[in-house]
């Protein structure tokens, strides 16, 4: 269950940056979020990093109406 709210939470978190205007601000901020999800869960930070950089770099390329 902690893994499920973890990752729902770094998605939602990497979502709301979708909107940003390049790849490199997205991935920026997804990995701000995630690091600060990870961390707060109890995590060392790097996955949620990681994952928040991976998701916020590509989420236009997979969810290309998300920001209209």
């Amino acid at each position: 269950m902690r893994n499920f709210a973890k990752l729902t939470a770094i998605l939602a978190l990497t979502g709301l940056a979708a909107c940003e205007g390049s790849d490199l601000e997205r991935g920026a901020l997804g990995g701000v979020g995630g690091y600060a999800v990870d961390r707060a869960l109890g995590g060392d930070g790097t996955i949620g990093a990681a994952a928040g950089i991976a998701a916020g770099v590509t989420c236009d390329n997979v969810a290309r109406n998300v920001c209209r």
